[in-house]
């Protein structure tokens, strides 16, 4: 069977919950992140597999941070181009705990229709 159902799907969904998971990486950091390191995170925490392309990193983080979620400063590197380093903000942990509760909920409703529970 084809699969490109499925990798439609999964490139849909992860349009959505990118910027959620990497507010909760950055939230959870004690140490300002760039987008390589963050990239190499995800896919540890997935077995080594991404589960969305490391180039869709980088655009979200702008995003994340021109609107005011995160705060970024370039710091020049001895290996190679400046990096650029991220921390999130207040009002990106404030917007963090709402796309949680959003996510929470929309996992429940979906749940009740695919799992039966």
């Amino acid at each position: 069977m084809d699969d490109s159902h499925a990798r439609k799907f999964q490139k849909d969904l992860n349009a959505g919950l990118v910027s959620l998971v990497l507010l909760g990486v950055l939230e959870r950091s004690t140490e300002d992140l760039y987008g390589y390191e963050i990239a190499k995170r995800l896919q540890k925490a997935n077995e080594g597999e991404a589960l969305f392309k490391e180039g869709t990193v980088y655009p979200v983080l702008r995003a994340l941070a021109a609107a005011g979620l995160l705060t970024s400063r370039v710091v020049p590197s001895y290996s190679g181009p400046p990096r650029r380093y991220y921390r999130i903000t207040d009002e990106g942990r404030a917007v963090l705990r709402e796309w949680s509760a959003i996510w929470r909920q929309t996992r429940s409703f979906v749940d009740l229709f695919i799992e039966g529970t």
